[in-house]
């Protein structure tokens, strides 16, 4: 399976750049979905866009992918806007704020726009289904279990977050405080929530003010790609591997340094490549009518196959792409040449 996912992610990668080059080929251009994605310059929302705009153009359909230049919803619903009065057929929204894009959201689906989240979801009011990477609370209590076993059962710890505003992480962060309760991590203490706002120079600077506040700090936990590449980045560069540990969801190509040179023993992930993907089917099978975003709904995503709609935690619905991996020494090097 491991040796699957590596090739078809690497496959799609070279499938992308063909795709780019004969789009006008591929396209009908009469059907049009878009994407709004959280900001340009993150490797790993770079990759998320490659699937979309491949599962889109695999299809034969026209792909509209815009994103921000920084983290912020203002400048989405900006996006957004623009796209309503494109009158394309569906919107997907990797979302910087689970509220605020509401009233835009909510006017797009009045003109008959079909609109949905991924990555990062909007509220249930502001969609029709979410596509998740992987199931949230899985995602929190694995990422607790990490810092217990990184510290030994006992110590501090902190968590390095994207935006305060950010669905997804919050979600996970929830989880994670949830999980924290129980009595096996009686000896953990979380003593801060950072947020670095997916900014690799305010992620660095958050990360050093915790290790200034925190002296006693054994774990820094960072449920984002460049949080944990940040992190990672200052314990290496300060050699402080073996006493003070990050863990979290990172990009294998970005933490392979960090896996080999101890910072990071080990984190998680899932393909973002996939995430894309499978959401560029969302997007036609609601075009399409295949789909309604209710529970119990069932389509063909492609090359990835069927899945089923899910109730979400938030009371909405989501589709749910799967578990997240482990990557550590023993596999990084399979996966670091691939995304």
């Amino acid at each position: 399976m491991r040796e699957t996912m590596k090739k078809i992610a690497a496959l799609w990668l070279v499938m992308t750049a063909a795709s780019v080059f004969a789009g006008s080929q591929q396209d009908k251009g009469e059907v049009r979905h878009a994407g709004v994605f959280r900001s340009l310059g993150n490797p790993y929302v770079e990759k998320e866009m490659i699937g979309w705009e491949a599962g889109i153009r695999e299809q034969g359909f026209t792909a509209i992918a815009r994103a921000p230049d920084t983290p912020t919803v203002e400048a989405q619903i900006q996006l957004v806007e623009q796209l309503v009065a494109q009158r394309v057929a569906s919107i997907a929204v990797a979302a910087n704020d689970f509220d605020a894009l509401q009233p835009v959201l909510a006017r797009a689906m009045g003109q008959g726009i079909k609109v949905y989240s991924l990555d990062a979801a909007v509220n249930p009011q502001s969609r029709m289904t979410h596509v998740n990477q992987a199931d949230s609370e899985k995602i929190g209590v694995t990422l607790v279990e990490a810092a217990w076993d990184l510290c030994g059962g006992s110590g501090d710890i902190a968590i390095l977050s994207a935006t305060s505003q950010a669905s997804n992480q919050n979600l996970w962060i929830d989880y994670m405080k949830k999980e924290l309760e129980k009595p096996k991590y009686s000896g953990i203490n979380l003593v801060k929530v950072a947020y670095g706002d997916d900014l690799r120079d305010k992620s660095v600077s958050e990360t050093e003010g915790l290790l200034l506040s925190y002296p006693g700090l054994k774990c820094i936990v960072a449920p984002t790609t460049v949080g944990i590449a940040a992190a990672a980045k200052v314990i290496a560069d300060r050699g402080l591997q073996g006493r003070i540990f990050v863990t979290g969801l990172g990009l294998p190509s970005e933490m392979a340094e960090y896996i080999d040179n101890g910072a990071c023993p080990y984190m998680y992930l899932w393909n973002p490549i996939d995430v894309g993907y499978l959401s560029a089917y969302v997007a036609t099978a609601l075009s399409d009518g295949k789909i309604s975003g209710r529970e119990g709904e069932q389509f063909n995503a492609g090359r990835l196959g069927s899945y089923t709609i899910v109730k979400a935690p938030d009371g909405g619905t989501e589709i749910l792409l799967g578990p997240p991996y482990r990557f550590d020494k023993a596999n990084i090097g399979e996966w670091k040449t691939v995304y």
